[in-house]
């Protein structure tokens, strides 16, 4: 991204023509304003130098700056001059500020996926938790006030994790008016315009869909390693082992079914109906109380 900024910027600069470093500082003063942004326009600038004369250790150092790498001011100081460095309380501004570079660099704006959030949820500490909570809330008010621009998030999370009174992002009032959803979308009734989309489950039509295209990734272009009416098999397999959990949590069955391709792929002579037979016997023979004890424990260590 910082190589097409200065590409572009040298473009710019052959066609109306001036001087390059005239025209990357003319198009960083549009960071200024921003917290942090005169460092940041600096650190580009640096890659500027870096990149007209050649310098691989100042290109370097202006990327670790970029990614947060620095742990110390005074090794920033030293290595390009700046006095600030990307820390934990800085984040959430560095990242408005990789928003608008990339809009200088000819993209359309940034997208931040944060997945897993149910973990902020679990958090045993309620300051911990309420710190990560709060920064949600400034992130969503900058985004509906339209106080940053090229920027947006998307957060992937249970349904506990928005909605539960204790712990949940609904503890804050601010976060629930806010992320509250259309009374009307009901019985079916969808409203896909609101700041939250519930997911469904996946059907079993859906999820079949999903292992026939899986399976075309896998072979390629190669021999049919399954076909058709081992899909549904091995739905039922799932089904008959983990129940609904096959559609709720589908990487347990993915994964499951990637492995029983990767046996036919190595084995010529395996049979896709065989290796579930087998699975099904597994599954039914009873485990002694000990051995449970101790694959716990493995999985612990």
């Amino acid at each position: 991204m910082v190589e097409k900024f200065i590409t572009t910027a040298l473009a710019e600069a052959r066609k109306a023509e001036r001087r390059p470093e005239d025209v990357i500082h003319e198009r960083l003063e549009a960071l200024s304003e921003l917290v942090m942004g005169y460092d940041f326009a600096s650190v580009i600038a640096a890659y500027w130098h870096a990149y007209e004369k050649d310098d691989d250790t100042l290109k370097t150092n202006a990327i670790r700056w970029l990614r947060g790498e620095f742990s110390a001011k005074t090794d920033a100081r030293a290595a390009l001059g700046v006095r600030e460095i990307i820390n934990d309380a800085a984040l959430y501004d560095q990242l408005k500020l990789l928003a608008r570079f990339t809009r200088l660099a000819g993209y359309k704006g940034l997208l931040i996926c944060l997945d897993e959030l149910v973990n902020l949820y679990k958090l045993a500490n309620p300051q911990a938790r309420n710190g990560n909570y709060e920064q949600i809330l400034r992130i969503l008010n900058d985004l509906e006030q339209g106080s940053v621009e090229g920027l947006g998030f998307v957060l992937g999370g249970t349904p506990e994790f928005l909605s539960d009174p204790r712990r949940g992002l609904y503890i804050y009032p601010a976060l629930q008016s806010r992320l509250m959803e259309n009374p009307f979308a009901r019985d079916g009734q969808i409203d896909l315009s609101g700041p939250v989309i519930r997911l469904d489950n996946l059907s079993r039509d859906q999820f079949a869909q999903l292992l026939l295209k899986l399976s075309q990734v896998y072979q390629g272009a190669g021999a049919q390693l399954l076909p058709e009416a081992g899909i549904p098999a091995f739905i039922a397999h799932s089904e008959q082992r983990l129940g609904e959990a096959t559609f709720r949590t589908p990487p347990t069955t993915i994964k499951a079914f990637v492995g029983l391709l990767a046996v036919l792929e190595q084995n010529e002579t395996a049979d896709w109906r065989v290796l579930l037979e087998q699975m099904e016997v597994e599954t039914e023979q009873p485990v002694a109380e000990g051995e449970v004890g101790n694959e716990l424990a493995s999985l612990i260590l």
